[in-house]
């Protein structure tokens, strides 16, 4: 019996006359932080899409979590954590509200809310901003508090999409010990990034070029493969052959 918390054969998603993302097949094991990257108008975002639940495929088979990507996309948003670089909380809400508001929505139980609610403000040493509007927080809480929000129902899987996108080097680098720390506790990490230092950290990386994943394989077996020094320089080398743009 595998261990993929995601599984997809063939996924395959068009616009009319247009095949946004062209048969991809890939598997990510529980626990993995999977660096999922492309250039603009690769398919990674409609990829995304069809992965979170929020689009449905025109073609090919999958799961998540272990539920069917043609018809659970339901079911799939529920049981899976997201977050996006454009900031999803609300700046009018404070951050105790923003908490209790994500919470209620993913299920949990007043008495669970407040514990769990009580875990993240110590966690991210916010307890006494618990009152403050998250319209007023620098924009490094801002993404450190929406990821703890998007974990908050302890998710098997979260989906995060360019979200150190805009932040300075030290916040990335906060950012991306939250993740760790997620991985280390068996959350599975799925993340797009512009950022190809970044790609570095992640256990295996995919690639999409017009539409399709043209590699898939850790950092270091991707940089021995294409005969280079860095991720950035492995992602150009794929990228330049790419025929369409966003």
């Amino acid at each position: 019996m595998n261990d993929y918390i995601i599984s997809v054969r063939e996924l395959t998603k068009c616009f009319g006359d247009f095949t946004s993302v062209n048969r991809i097949s890939f598997d990510v094991q529980r626990g993995e932080i999977f660096g999922f990257l492309g250039a603009n108008g690769a398919g990674k975002t409609t990829a995304m899409r069809m992965l979170c639940g929020l689009s449905y495929p025109t073609s090919g088979s999958g799961t998540v979590a272990g539920w069917d990507v043609m018809r659970e996309g339901e079911q799939i948003k529920r049981h899976i954590g997201y977050m996006s670089q454009k900031f999803s909380l609300y700046n009018d809400l404070t951050v105790w509200e923003n908490i209790r508001l994500f919470a209620g929505i993913y299920g949990l139980s007043k008495a669970e809310t407040e514990r769990r609610a009580t875990e993240v403000l110590e966690r991210l040493n916010f307890s006494s901003e618990r009152n403050t509007l998250v319209g007023s927080l620098p924009l490094g809480w801002k993404q450190k508090l929406s990821f703890a929000i998007a974990t908050i129902h302890r998710p098997e899987v979260v989906f995060l999409d360019e979200p150190t996108g805009g932040v300075d080097p030290i916040t990335r680098r906060q950012f991306w010990e939250m993740i760790y720390e997620a991985a280390d506790g068996g959350t599975t990490i799925f993340v797009t990034t512009h950022y190809m230092d970044e790609a570095e950290y992640c256990t295996r990386v995919s690639i999409m070029v017009d539409g399709e994943v043209r590699a898939l394989d850790t950092p270091a077996r991707l940089k021995k493969q294409y005969a280079t020094e860095s991720m950035d320089e492995v992602f150009r080398i794929l990228a330049r052959g790419a025929k369409r743009g966003e």
